[in-house]
């Protein structure tokens, strides 16, 4: 009996250690960079303090906190919208 409990917390250590090693590594965030707010379509910054948003690890910037909400209902959506004005104005240059 007590080389099954010594099995045991034995087995429950290993796996317990295993688990600590197999935690994925964190996913570095990278910043859009747009310029327009993709929800109002206003320039980000001039009513205030520039609003992030984090969705699938890029940072998305919002003109107000309103738009914070509407872009967390469907951030599909408005991150594409973003992308596609950053790669316009890249573009452009």
């Amino acid at each position: 009996m007590k080389k099954i409990i010594l099995g045991l917390v034995i087995m429950f250590a290993v796996a317990g250690t295993s688990l600590v090693f197999a935690q994925p590594a964190a996913v570095a965030k990278v910043e859009v960079g747009n310029k327009i707010c993709p929800v109002s379509g206003e320039k980000v910054g001039e009513m205030g303090e520039i609003i992030t948003y984090e969705y699938n690890g890029k940072i998305y910037n919002l003109c107000c906190e309103a738009c914070l909400k509407d872009f967390g209902k469907n951030p599909e959506k408005f991150s594409k919208i973003a992308e596609d004005e950053v790669a316009a104005s890249q573009a452009a240059k």
